[in-house]
């Protein structure tokens, strides 16, 4: 264990029994009554209200959602995206029904391919946390493009060029580390910067095997080349680094004095201090280089869908303000609609989008995720 200057004793399983309960009290308030374009839940009461020209619309501002749709949903997010699918389908209106199939990003993607080959997918909507599954699916020539009232409302970097697919809430890679081990003039503007640096020396954290590592190891390989990718993990693991299976791990092993530093996407220390205020623990973001990543979750519509319109606008009703609010507060991801404040950092003085520095990186080329596989197999880093 790191040394500190105090001791937070507290243990793993309560903190997630409090994040679990926090987030069902939460989602309870949603739930609302009502139906047919109308509800009384409070998730569609108030809530960052926007005025004047370019502002997110509100959900009853959009067609009611008729009909049925079978949606691929990526798994991520504590399954809020899942919940706020069963609000609409089974609060917000009354002649909607959606059927999920729930998995890994990545291997929806590859399913979907595979139906394409076998006579077509069934899905109208691929929904995934990460651009590199949906680069995957659109570059296959499988996703339509999507009207200009629904790409149109998110910044061309967190779309596609073409328009089939489009980011819903946007992910900041970041350095969380330990305020009782580390000070913010510690932690490099570089991720290059930290390998040999007696600061991490045998206590750095990161999660090999989890798909935003690996996005952003495909990000380095992509704008830096594969020698210096390479060099950089072997340094890395020269340095001394400890694995986790997940980021919430490398985050919570920060907290907890495991690790001083690690790597990891933004809104895990975020869901860490709303339920442990206490916890020592601050971000640190790199500028310009592929630890500044900023990625999203995203949807693209089926090119094969039959009902193109309706899942368009089943799309559009997650770049409402009241539903990119509720993601906000919920899963303290980036807003990508306008309008709507970016999550509330506690202790942390979160960064807005516009004052994030990431790297001039087309998030489609993400999708080549297999080389990178393969360099960290080469390297054991797997």
């Amino acid at each position: 264990m790191i040394q500190n200057r105090q001791t937070r004793p507290t243990t793993r399983r309560a903190f997630l029994a409090t994040g679990v309960a926090g987030t069902a009290a939460a989602l309870a308030g949603c739930s609302g009554s009502g139906s047919g374009g109308t509800t009384t839940g409070p998730m569609f009461e108030g809530g960052n209200e926007t005025s004047g020209d370019g502002g997110a619309p509100s959900v009853a501002d959009l067609p009611d959602l008729e009909g049925d749709l079978t949606v691929y949903l990526g798994r991520g997010e504590g399954g809020v995206y899942g919940q706020l699918v069963d609000y609409l389908q089974d609060t917000r209106y009354e002649n909607f029904s959606v059927t999920l199939k729930r998995g890994p990003s990545t291997g929806l993607a590859n399913t979907i391919l595979t139906e394409a080959e076998n006579g077509g997918s069934p899905a109208d909507v691929f929904w995934s946390i990460d651009a590199a599954s949906l680069a995957l699916v659109a570059d296959a020539g499988l996703a339509a493009a999507l009207p200009a009232d629904v790409a149109g409302v998110v910044p061309g970097k967190f779309r596609d060029p073409r328009d089939r697919w489009v980011g819903l809430t946007g992910r900041a890679r970041a350095i969380p580390y330990n305020t009782d081990v580390l000070s913010a003039s510690d932690v490099p503007k570089s991720v290059f910067d930290i390998p040999g640096s007696e600061a991490f020396r045998d206590a750095l954290g990161w999660a090999p095997s989890y798909g935003s590592f690996q996005a952003f190891v495909t990000a380095m390989r992509v704008l830096e080349g594969e020698d210096r990718t390479r060099a950089w993990l072997n340094a890395i693991q020269d340095t001394g680094v400890q694995s986790y299976a997940g980021e919430f791990g490398v985050t919570y092993g920060v907290a907890n004095s495991e690790v001083a530093a690690g790597f990891a996407n933004h809104y895990y220390a975020l869901r860490l201090l709303q339920a442990k205020p206490d916890a020592p623990l601050d971000l640190a973001f790199t500028e310009n280089d592929p630890g500044a990543l900023v990625n999203v979750a995203g949807a693209l519509v089926l090119d094969s869908t039959p009902k193109p319109s309706l899942a368009a606008n089943f799309v559009r009703h997650f770049l409402t303000r009241e539903i990119q609010q509720y993601l906000v507060e919920h899963v303290y991801s980036y807003p990508l609609a306008p309008g709507v404040a970016p999550p509330d950092g506690g202790s942390i003085t979160l960064p807005s989008l516009d004052d994030l520095h990431p790297p001039d990186l087309d998030l489609a080329t993400l999708a080549n995720v297999q080389e990178t596989a393969a360099l960290l197999r080469d390297t054991g880093v797997l």
